[in-house]
């Protein structure tokens, strides 16, 4: 019986990937958060750029970073800098997502309003699927 059970093979479910949330419009993150996970997706929040490095230097590292620029404390394009100083941080795919025009280096841009089923295809196409195989 003991051999039966280890010959069966352990289905563990695949990690879901992290996408990092950054915007100080709350009602923004939270609805941008919801779609995410109903994608599979695990979603972090942060609602300006201190507080997304901080959840960069202490939490899992995100698949994806969804990045506002206009914010209070540290707005995005600050935030953008200091995360391509630090080596450990840099390469991890920033998606714009605002309504400013300035520029700012970032893997991809999607201007606010935005369509959800491009961004959510943009997260797919940068981070990988919801979960890790």
């Amino acid at each position: 019986m003991l051999q039966r059970a280890m010959d069966r093979s352990i289905d563990v479910a695949p990690a879901r990937r992290t996408v990092l949330v950054v915007d100080d419009d709350e009602l923004v993150r939270e609805s941008l958060s919801l779609a995410l996970e109903l994608e599979g997706y695990t979603a972090v929040q942060a609602a300006h750029g201190i507080d997304a490095l901080l959840a960069l230097r202490t939490g899992a590292r995100p698949a994806v970073i969804l990045l506002d620029l206009e914010m209070p404390v540290m707005p995005g394009w600050e935030f953008r800098e200091r995360q391509l100083a630090d080596p450990a941080l840099a390469d991890i795919p920033v998606v714009v997502v605002s309504s400013s025009h300035r520029q700012v280096s970032a893997t991809r841009r999607l201007a606010k309003p935005f369509d959800l089923d491009a961004l959510l295809r943009t997260v797919r196409e940068l981070g990988g699927p919801a979960r890790a195989a």
